[in-house]
């Protein structure tokens, strides 16, 4: 390995964001690419393709000691463990800490917006502890991608948005500037091979977008009216529990809208262009791509 071929290393890659960034990677030709996953196994088409695989479990501090040795630069993808307070925030400090012990000279955290405490933890929570891990820590350089939320987001709820006229949040009418998994898996890529310094960077999408326009796009596409509803928080978690959501996942949809009423989901930036070369895609073209999904 010279040193103008770092091993890179991507956690997550048995996900649909650290799969895609891996897939990006290699279309690059990045050489000495490391994929990394709970049940490696997963990764058999990736180790076919020439990528090393390795078995990274966050709940376990040796499989992350073991998987980040010699590893020079690190794309950290946040974890999935939503479900118990305190779990992910552990998770993410066990993998900074094995990042140092192992001397990676450089690590990409996927955070998200306005990233910050909340009283009894919480998503956002978890994402400014890991923000504060790498400050404190001894990792010469890192980059955060505070990720807005994925455009994809928006399916999950347009077909019933669309079937009953009706499109709920609790967003005070602040715009989102949503962004697909697509450029933000570039973004990712791009920080791996190139990011500098200690950098927090906002990934965003091209605009900042009100539900009250989601509405709009729905119904122009779908030929169905929707119509928008602005909610106070405890009644949109009433709405998703009584949907079927659990508490948990009620709760970070909540927490999502009351981070968007604040202001803290219309950061737009041109950080995606920026590392990649390449516009973000927009709400209005990503859901005329997906018509089908909801009309």
């Amino acid at each position: 390995m010279s040193a103008s071929s770092p091993r890179l290393l991507v956690t997550g890659a048995g996900g649909q964001l650290g799969r895609r960034a891996v897939e990006l990677l290699l279309e690059a030709g990045v050489p000495n690419l490391v994929a990394a996953s709970r049940d490696p196994s997963k990764l058999a088409d990736l180790a076919a393709r020439g990528v090393e695989t390795r078995r990274v479990d966050f709940d376990d501090p040796a499989s992350l000691a073991e998987a980040f040795a010699g590893v020079e630069r690190l794309l950290l993808i946040s974890t999935d463990s939503l479900g118990a307070p305190g779990h992910r925030i552990a998770q993410h400090r066990a993998a900074v800490a094995a990042a140092e012990a192992a001397k990676v000279k450089h690590v990409v955290y996927t955070s998200a917006p306005g990233a910050r405490p909340q009283v009894g933890g919480g998503v956002i929570d978890d994402h400014f502890w890991t923000e504060q891990a790498l400050a404190a820590s001894a990792i010469p350089g890192w980059t955060i991608l505070r990720h807005n939320l994925y455009v994809e987001l928006l399916l999950m709820g347009a077909g019933q948005a669309v079937s009953s006229g009706a499109l709920y949040s609790a967003t005070a009418g602040a715009g989102r500037a949503y962004v697909s998994r697509e450029d933000c898996a570039r973004v990712d890529a791009a920080a791996l091979i190139k990011g500098e310094g200690r950098q927090i960077l906002d990934v965003s999408g091209p605009a900042a977008v009100t539900q009250d326009e989601i509405a709009v796009l729905l119904a122009e596409l779908s030929g169905r009216p929707v119509t928008h509803h602005d909610l106070p928080a405890d009644a949109l978690r009433q709405g998703l529990l009584a949907a079927g959501l659990p508490p948990f996942m009620a709760g970070v949809l909540v927490d999502f809208d009351a981070s968007a009423a604040e202001g803290q989901h219309a950061i737009v930036t041109d950080a995606v262009e920026a590392l990649t070369g390449q516009a973000p895609v927009s709400v209005a073209a990503f859901l005329e791509g997906n018509r089908a999904a909801f009309s």
